[in-house]
């Protein structure tokens, strides 16, 4: 594909020579001739010097320095190179399509319904009742428990689960190990010190757009609903316990966990790791660091570090005090023993 046609496919404007043949997209530090690359992070600036790709998407204003001797690569002026490069991807990389029908080892209830151009893979089950809107693909193993409401371009991946009455929206996609609506930690503690099981009567709801990738667990809720807003990425092995919300274009990358009942706000960003208290809220865009310890509520718009998480400039206040404790403590040993010698001197 030339190098014109995929900036025209981008809308994106070419400096050097439009002519080129692109074979295919990499990241700047393994491009090879023919690759399209991007560069949107800083710290690989000093890449561009060296990297073999033909061409690189980036902004306007960063002007391209090559060493000595290397040949000139040609320059795609994007207003969010990373964005375009995903985009780019998708020109060279075509997933695997699944033609409709019905494995003959799938299960499926006669109550249930499912709409045109569904595809069941092998072993799928599908309980009664169950609604499933067009052009959904089950891939294998994937079980959809009794009165499940699921809508349009649903994709699930192999071994993903959703329990009853849970509702999916549009365009949803589970990765492999996914479980939607399983029961939350709900015991209530007898006198005698054991643990009587609630039972957990509130769906799990995920809106349009959701997706949700491999092992994560969105629980269902005692009583109410657990809701995941339209929009939403969850990472990896990422719990979210029951009765909690998350709202609309959040990410919570891999190994978060919200305890019961947490609410998190629009555009959030809670990077990995990071765990909450139960029963707080967190404001839109609001955004977590790896690691954190989330004890208490966090207001729209700020970012929280460390354990407790607290404001973000006060963290790192903090930690570069705690790298100076060594210094510190070795200078107050020193005007201790001063102090000492000034008190055996006084007659």
């Amino acid at each position: 594909m030339k190098l014109s046609e995929i900036a025209q496919k981008l809308g994106c404007r070419v400096e050097g020579p439009a002519d080129t043949e692109i074979s295919g997209v990499a990241g700047i530090d393994y491009a090879k001739p023919g690759h399209i690359t991007f560069l949107a992070n800083r710290r690989y600036f000093p890449l561009l010097k060296t990297t073999q790709a033909s061409a690189v998407l980036l902004q306007d204003g960063i002007n391209i320095e090559r060493e000595t001797g290397a040949p000139r690569i040609s320059a795609l002026r994007s207003e969010n190179p990373y964005l375009d490069f995903a985009r780019a991807i998708e020109l060279f990389y075509q997933p695997p399509r699944y033609a409709p029908g019905i494995h003959p080892t799938a299960v499926i209830a006669k109550s249930a319904r499912v709409g045109d151009g569904a595809h069941i893979g092998p072993y799928c089950f599908v309980d009664d009742d169950v609604i499933i809107g067009r052009n959904a693909v089950l891939h294998s193993s994937v079980t959809i428990y009794r009165g499940v409401k699921i809508g349009d371009d649903f994709f699930a991946h192999a071994h993903a689960v959703v329990r009853e009455f849970c509702s999916i929206g549009n365009r949803v996609l589970l990765q492999n190990g996914v479980i939607i609506g399983c029961d939350g930690l709900g015991f209530a503690k007898r006198k005698d010190g054991t643990w009587y099981k609630m039972a957990q009567s509130g769906p799990a709801v995920l809106e349009d757009d959701v997706e949700v990738q491999a092992n994560s667990c969105v629980d269902r809720a005692t009583v109410g609903e657990t809701r995941i807003g339209s929009g939403t990425k969850l990472d990896d092995m990422v719990l979210i316990g029951h009765a909690s919300t998350v709202g609309k274009n959040a990410m919570l990358c891999g190994q978060v966990g919200l305890a019961g009942s947490t609410h998190i706000g629009n555009g959030c960003i809670l990077a990995g790791q990071v765990g909450s208290s139960g029963h707080l809220t967190l404001g839109d865009n609001s955004v977590i660091t790896a690691k954190s310890g989330i004890p208490r509520d966090v207001p729209a718009a700020a970012m929280h570090s460390g354990i407790p998480a607290v404001e973000n400039r006060l963290w790192l206040k903090s930690i570069a005090a705690l790298y100076r404790l060594p210094e510190l403590q070795k200078r107050f040993w020193e005007l201790e023993a001063e102090v000492e010698k000034s008190k055996a001197r006084k007659p």
